[in-house]
């Protein structure tokens, strides 16, 4: 009997069904008008690297003008402590562990992507009536078979691999940058570049007269660490024998670091200034989060652990909304929620809901947003490198990294420092329960799909981990 892949897929949700979670369909009836949906995602971003959320030594002003305009979530995680796979989770609003592409990383083992068939929150609302494009960063999945105009978007103009140069806007592969499926050569800073097609999107977007949906995938700050004004530095390190390497264990500085930033925010006021112009700013849900935590120079207090990485510091993000009547100025949740929740709130705003047959592994968070009471959550992940897992039931976590594991209180005890485990031995069985019932329900771990083989600087190059961090990658004390 032969079984398409779209069945494969359909018959994976329907067993998925079962699993123990917090998914909240959304059931909203359509708005009377439809907001348009700006999503901006900035690459290994800590939770602590906007001032909004405590950074000290620069400042981010139109993040913060989001924030203050809007809802500041401080329990937001990312889906993965890396790439792809989170952005697996945000394009199908379900545990990217039901996929072959949310057990890779980095994305250069063998040909797996997101499946067009697939249904996704571009495709999803494109059917709804919406426009959509992609700006910026794609990785998941490469030519021929996978790509952003399979998978939903109108649109497309970014580049499809992990990571690329600033200004050369390649890697080790070659160039990197794509107008759709068209290859093409652009001179000019590449945080700058994303600015002007994104002003330049909404100009054209609006002109339609209907609503849209576009994602804004910055790279920045992820590695290779280039200031805008560092092009002679780039242009130098390019000229040397084995230049990625030179980028991904000496280069960069906090000052670097926070021009990559800074830039990406001042980028990010242009676009909210061409919606002003545009007179939609306020018919226009504004998302502002990160794909994982930070990497190298990241700031993620109060938490450690860095990006690959599940302790707090890896996954702990921020996550920003504004939507002018119906979120409050300057409001800030303690409602835990993750990246696959967005498909459900993001549907539920546009009048929509998941395909049935892929019933979302998230929560709406459209009644959070509008000042409903915090919900409980149980939130579950698996991370290949160092065999980490862990758990979040309210606030308290289960953690395994190697043959180490733990029971934290996350909420007193944000540094996972005090291991609860033989003084609380029912709520860690507890908790170890909730974990192993999920991933029964997950595709098992892949042994194929890990990094072994690959050299530190081809797996920083596609995945942006600083590998001198993750070898040593210390059990907490």
């Amino acid at each position: 009997m032969k079984i398409s892949r779209r069945s494969l897929l359909a018959s994976s949700a329907a067993a998925g069904s079962l699993l123990l979670t917090d998914a909240m369909p959304a059931l909203a009836a359509k708005p009377a008008k439809q907001p348009n949906i700006l999503f901006i995602m900035a690459d290994d971003l800590g939770y602590a690297d906007l001032s909004c959320y405590g950074r000290r030594d620069y400042k981010t002003p139109a993040i913060d003008r989001i924030a203050e305009q809007g809802m500041r979530f401080l329990q937001g995680y990312a889906n993965s402590a890396v790439c792809s796979a989170t952005r697996t989770a945000l394009m199908t609003g379900r545990y990217q562990n039901r996929l072959p592409i949310g057990l890779e990383e980095p994305l250069v083992i063998r040909n797996v992507g997101l499946p067009p068939e697939h249904p996704t929150l571009p495709s999803i609302l494109r059917a709804k009536g919406y426009q959509t494009a992609l700006i910026g960063k794609w990785h998941l999945g490469q030519l021929p078979d996978y790509g952003p105009l399979k998978s939903g978007y109108d649109h497309f103009w970014g580049f499809r691999m992990g990571g690329i140069d600033y200004f050369r806007h390649g890697n080790s592969r070659g160039s990197d940058l794509w107008d759709g499926d068209v290859q093409i050569d652009e001179t000019g800073y590449l945080t700058d570049l994303f600015g002007d097609k994104a002003v330049e999107m909404v100009g054209e977007m609006t002109a339609a007269k209907k609503p849209f949906f576009m994602s804004l995938h910055f790279s920045a700050p992820h590695w290779p660490w280039e200031g805008p004004d560092d092009q002679a530095e780039a242009d130098r390190i390019a000229a040397k024998k084995d230049p990625l390497a030179i980028r991904a264990f000496d280069g960069g500085s906090l000052k670097t670091y926070a021009a990559m930033v800074t830039r990406m925010d001042h980028q990010i006021g242009r676009v909210m200034d061409a919606l002003r112009a545009a007179g939609v700013e306020d018919d226009t849900i504004v998302v502002f989060t990160s794909d994982n935590g930070g990497e190298r120079f990241s700031d993620t207090w109060p938490f450690s652990g860095k990006k690959s990485q599940l302790l707090e510091g890896g996954i702990r993000i921020p996550v920003i909304v504004r939507w002018p009547r119906h979120v409050k100025a300057g409001a800030v949740s303690e409602q835990v929620m993750m990246t696959m929740d967005w498909l459900p709130t993001l549907l539920a705003a546009a009048g929509t809901t998941p395909d049935p047959a892929f019933p979302s592994d998230g929560m709406d968070m459209g009644p959070v947003l509008r000042g409903a009471p915090v919900q409980p959550r149980t939130l579950c992940w698996r991370f290949m490198n160092l065999d980490q897992e862990a758990c979040r039931s309210e606030d308290y976590k289960y953690l395994k990294i190697m043959e180490n594991t733990f029971l934290f209180n996350v909420a007193e005890d944000p540094l996972e420092r005090a291991n609860l485990k033989e003084r609380m031995p029912e709520k860690y069985a507890q908790l170890k329960a909730m974990y192993d019932d999920w991933d029964a329900q997950m595709l098992p771990v892949d042994p194929a799909a890990h990094t072994a083989g690959f050299t530190g600087a081809q797996i920083a190059e596609q995945v942006g981990i600083d590998t001198s961090v993750t070898r040593s990658a210390p059990a907490p004390k």
